[in-house]
């Protein structure tokens, strides 16, 4: 089968499309002959090896994974020994270790069923993004009707999700997004727009019951000005690769502050459950919850795909497909 494959950690262009192996599903796992795989921030990490203090989880010396790709869409080509409730042929999705290719093998416990309205390449821009939006504003936040909620990055993989999200509770949301993606915040539902090159919101007067705070160059210290006295301020900082501590930085230095100011700063950590694309298939198909996807790719384009992602250049989500 073709696939992306990563020998060691360096740019896009490290990146081969090769001919290897189709994975065998293990217990509890099923065979998925991808369709579609989205780009997602994590994958340049993983790429690049970066930040360099969490390198040893990403395998050390060399990339853990030899096949890139976090998440993806397809059909179930074969089951393997344990798994109930998924048969060959099932359109699923979800994260899928190693989806840049064309086979690849998921846990049963990591994907859901494909999302009926939605095709292949929507339904792949879903798993890491929609449900780190969902977890960051309905659990971490725990936004309620009625709430200020601010999203910064909202044109992006996870803001304009979150958007959607904070909508769909019943809150207020304020978007923070260039110019330029301001008409798509409104269309996701946000009552305000701000520029973020035009307008600072620490400086303004309003404040905000939760603030999902995503890749931003502001300091945790900065952002809690535009809180009110008893709300949150949840750090999602994709951040860009290179350095030691990179994007972790920021999350210690959120850490260490609510030391100081009580219990006002979360992180957003990384979770992968079925329960949670359940969650997102039901807010799709009530019609509050809908993927952007700037651009779509083939498989063999996935190294200039990465590049324009790390540049900044995407709105909404990206996408690999596979035919």
């Amino acid at each position: 089968m073709k696939a992306i494959v990563q020998e060691r950690f360096g740019p896009p262009e490290s990146l081969r499309l090769e001919d290897v192996g189709e994975p065998v599903p293990g217990e509890g796992q099923v065979l998925v002959r991808v369709r579609a795989a989205a780009l997602n921030p994590a994958d340049w990490h993983l790429l690049r090896g970066s930040p360099v203090i969490a390198r040893p989880g990403m395998g050390g010396r060399r990339p853990r994974n030899r096949v890139a790709g976090l998440d993806a869409a397809g059909v179930v080509e074969r089951v393997g020994p344990g798994v109930s409730g998924v048969e060959t042929g099932d359109e699923v999705y979800g994260f899928v270790a190693g989806a840049f290719a064309e086979y690849a093998v998921a846990d049963v416990t990591k994907i859901a069923p494909k999302p009926v309205a939605l095709s292949f390449a929507e339904a792949a821009a879903l798993p890491v993004a929609a449900t780190t939006a969902l977890r960051g504003i309905r659990d971490i936040a725990g936004v309620r009707a009625g709430q200020r909620v601010l999203v910064t990055g909202a044109s992006g993989g996870v803001g304009h999700f979150a958007v959607q999200v904070a909508v769909a509770l019943g809150a207020e949301v304020t978007a923070e997004c260039s110019a330029a993606n301001a008409d798509l915040a409104r269309e996701l539902g946000a009552a305000q727009v701000l520029d973020y090159r035009a307008s600072d919101f620490t400086a303004a007067p309003e404040r905000y019951d939760a603030i999902l705070y995503n890749a931003g160059a502001k300091a945790p210290r900065i952002v809690l000005k535009a809180l009110t006295p008893t709300g949150t301020l949840v750090l999602n900082d994709g951040g860009t690769p290179g350095g030691f501590f990179g994007p972790i930085g920021p999350m210690l230095r959120g850490v260490v502050l609510n030391w100081f100011v009580g219990p006002r700063i979360t992180l957003l950590p990384t979770r992968e459950h079925r329960d949670d694309l359940l969650e997102v298939n039901r807010l799709i198909t009530e019609g509050r919850l809908r993927p952007v996807i700037s651009r779509t790719y083939a498989l063999p384009e996935t190294a200039r795909a990465l590049t324009e992602l790390e540049q900044g250049h995407t709105r909404g989500k990206a996408v690999i497909e596979v035919p």
